[in-house]
């Protein structure tokens, strides 16, 4: 798919890749095998009827081929930017085994773009009312898949949000270089068409429980998918400096809150000339690109192991590195340096080496005595992790949690400890991919529906 030059697209916050022609879509379609068995579905957490979207985009069907992903994937103008295809479907295409894979996450996007910009409008069949109201609560990936299922299956859905926008992670964290919020609300406004309820600035765990949405407000079945939101940082000497933030705060400053547009639009935000990122993950490689584009003047990744180990995806390190952003690789930070007004000014790093895996199975990095050295940084953006927020389980205490603050869920069904609830994303698994969280919506809602109807 053709791409913004990197020099350009640096300094910008317009979305990177370009998209396909229709000409293009249908050429990259016809390379697909339409395999009997086909090992991409296999990939796919939500099951998504590869072949068959894609041979209609070969035929030239858009309006069907649309209609046939939506009956698996309520969101695929986001999966088709954000999902991690090459490790997913893309990863077990055949046509891989002898040259590139079929670009299924391009050709998802390119139907679900099609049909924003030309399509009829027309929405799926949905099932006779059942009379039963389900509460999500969250707008992330997991909670709008759950959302989508369940309002064609017949029941009433309201998402309870806690931001003043809905989409979770998709619009507080992802930046407008990879996932244009416009697409997003685009995506939300077609659940709200189908029926779907939305109440935003409503922070379940305070202004309301999870008790009373079912004693007061008379819902038979609520999904938790708050997400994991809280920061983690690093506990090393200095970490008080002014300078220091955390990869969730500065993201959802820029993204959510608009930063970037000023100044249009007046969110402060902390603008560094030299920027370091720790950590390297997709939020890592998201906050660094946008330092760069916020007008950094040189942007570090550190990291403390190798670039095999790095968990970001493969095109987000590529295209990181295109504008010109420095990875500082097998370097653990020890502690940060200020100067006398209390503002950081540098960070003293370790070089580190690979010693034998972890329970993680990734191998350890272990400290090279001696190796000390000083970085210069006037902005430090601590992308290391995150946490579950304690702010719904603390008010739910019949809700078994595990020793991490994450709701004990079944794998399978997304069930919860407590009657009536289920839970999935990254509440559940720890921070985890989109994709991923929107599996557990789909597995979630299938249970919850068979309870809606049939019972516990």
């Amino acid at each position: 798919m053709p791409e913004q030059d990197p020099q350009v697209r640096a300094r910008n916050f317009l979305e990177v890749p370009t998209g396909y022609t229709h000409k293009m879509a249908q050429e990259e379609a016809a390379r697909c095998l339409q395999c009997k068995k086909p090992a991409c579905v296999e990939g796919c957490p939500v099951g998504v009827d590869i072949p068959g979207f894609i041979d209609l985009i070969a035929q030239g069907e858009m309006t069907k081929a649309i209609r046939h992903l939506w009956t698996m994937n309520a969101l695929p103008a986001v999966c088709g930017r954000v999902c991690p295809q090459e490790i997913q479907c893309e990863g077990r295409c055949v046509v891989g085994r002898k040259g590139e894979p079929v670009a299924i996450g391009n050709l998802e996007r390119y139907c679900a773009d099609y049909e924003r910009e030309h399509g009829t409008g027309e929405l799926p069949p949905k099932a006779e009312p059942t009379g039963k109201k389900v509460a999500v609560v969250g707008s992330g990936p997991s909670g709008l898949t759950v959302a989508g299922d369940l309002i064609v299956k017949g029941h009433d859905v309201t998402i309870f949000e806690a931001f003043h926008k809905a989409g979770g992670v998709l619009v507080y964290g992802i930046p407008e270089f990879r996932l244009p919020k416009a697409i997003v609300a685009q995506e939300i406004n077609f659940l709200e068409r189908l029926g779907v309820k939305l109440q935003v600035n409503a922070v379940v765990g305070r202004t309301v429980t999870v008790d009373e949405l079912f004693e007061e407000e008379g819902f038979d079945a609520v999904y938790i998918g708050v997400g994991a939101g809280l920061p983690r940082f690093m506990n090393i000497p200095g970490e008080n400096l002014v300078g220091i933030l955390s990869a969730n705060e500065y993201l959802t400053r820029a993204n959510l809150m608009k930063a970037y547009k000023f100044p249009d639009v007046d969110t402060p935000i902390p603008i560094g000339k030299n920027v370091v990122v720790l950590g390297a993950g997709n939020v890592a490689m998201d906050a660094a690109r946008t330092a760069m584009r916020l007008g950094a003047e040189n942007v570090k990744i550190v990291y403390r192991r190798s670039r095999e180990e790095m968990p970001a995806r493969a095109a987000e390190i590529h295209h990181a590195e295109e504008e010109g952003i420095e990875m500082y690789l097998l370097t653990n930070p020890t502690r940060y340096i200020g100067n006398d007004k209390g503002r950081l000014t540098g960070m003293e790093c370790l070089k580190m080496e690979l010693g034998e895996p972890d329970d993680s199975g990734r191998r350890r990095p272990v400290p090279i005595e001696g190796s000390e050295f000083e970085m210069d940084c006037d902005l430090c953006i601590v992308a290391v992790g995150s946490g579950a927020n304690p702010l719904l389980t603390s008010d739910t205490p019949d809700m078994k949690l595990n020793r991490w603050g994450n709701i004990v869920a079944d794998e399978k069904t997304g069930k919860t400890t407590k009657k009536g609830v289920w839970a999935g994303g990254d509440i559940v698994t720890g921070a985890a991919t989109v994709i991923l969280a929107m599996g557990a919506g789909r597995e979630a809602a299938n249970s919850m529906h068979d309870y809606l109807t049939l019972g516990w």
